[in-house]
């Protein structure tokens, strides 16, 4: 053997060990990152699953603290599907969430072309538009409710007595307190939807603007044929998270009215905590809560099987 075809096969065997060990030292250590996401999956399981489990075999039994729990299979769903406070409740529910899904998309989109860019300004006004979805729910829920006081000297009744209309009850009159509380998610969800189109149209090919300008597009139709097909994932994944959010509502309802007046308010979320805690129908509760869970996963699973259907 020639000493240029020794020097090859001397120079490869070191890297051969190396990889080797390289290959044993990431066997021996497969726990490492377990070990790190133990303290988070402990959490979850101790506060989220084992709680999720235990509501659902609650959910088809009478729970009778310190008395022992009663089979009842499906009575407690019976219950409550035949229950008019439900069916008003499911209702109102799906209606603020498409007004809050849809307002806050249309909204937080509008944002994101506004506030595109790199300029230290649009940092600073970026900033300050998300401050609703940092400030706790409870401070946002008192100050709309300052703001939505029903007298004439409220801020929101003075600003739409600049436009000619009269006082509003706001969230004190069954016809228009629903609406109210929309409107007050949409205020703290649109931002959080805005950061989340702005990433979107950082990931537009700028070329693109640049050929529909010159092919003489305008402003509306770069809109409509450039920026709106690019940022389709991001409307499909948007969608599902605002329509969850807006499926869960439980604090600003229940900080603001308490499911009244009259309960033109009542979502699932305030039903479910009035009938497992307030009146101690744990069961019928916990059935109403399995409901909207599955609810939830049917939303999310038919989005998803569309989203690959179209990309198929």
């Amino acid at each position: 053997m020639s000493v240029r075809e020794a020097a090859p096969l001397t120079a490869r065997a070191p890297v051969t060990r190396t990889s080797a060990r390289d290959r044993r030292r990431r066997g021996g250590q497969w726990w490492v990152p377990w070990l790190f996401l133990a303290p988070a999956l402990v959490l979850f399981l101790y506060f989220k699953f084992i709680p999720m489990a235990r509501a659902v075999s609650m959910s088809v039994q009478e729970v009778r603290p310190y008395l022992g729990n009663t089979w009842v299979g499906g009575a407690n769903y019976a219950e409550i599907l035949s229950s008019d406070g439900f069916r008003s409740a499911a209702w109102n529910t799906v209606v603020l969430a498409v007004g809050q899904t849809f307002g806050s998309m249309v909204l937080g989109f509008g944002l994101a072309l506004l506030v595109e860019g790199q300029t230290r300004k649009l940092t600073f006004i970026r900033s300050a538009a998300f401050l609703p979805v940092v400030v706790p729910l409870a401070v946002t829920a008192e100050l709309w409710r300052i703001m939505y006081h029903p007298t004439g000297d409220g801020l929101m009744n003075q600003v739409i007595g600049l436009i000619g209309l009269g006082p509003s009850g706001f969230i004190n009159d069954p016809h228009t307190s629903l609406a109210s509380i929309a409107v007050t998610g949409i205020w703290r969800g649109a931002p959080y939807d805005m950061m989340i189109f702005l990433a979107g149209l950082a990931g537009i090919d700028r070329g693109l603007y640049e050929a529909a300008t010159v092919d003489g597009a305008s402003t509306w139709r770069r809109i409509v044929h450039v920026t709106l097909p690019g940022l389709r994932p991001v409307f499909a994944i948007l969608f599902v998270l605002a329509a969850v959010r807006g499926f869960r509502t439980f604090t600003e309802v229940f900080l603001l009215t308490n499911g009244g007046p009259n309960g033109s308010t009542e979502v699932v979320m305030t039903l479910i905590y009035k009938l497992g805690l307030e009146q101690s129908r744990l069961g019928v509760g916990s059935a109403g809560a399995v409901l909207l869970f599955a609810a939830t996963l049917v939303l999310t699973v038919c989005v998803q099987l569309l989203r690959r259907r179209r990309s198929a």
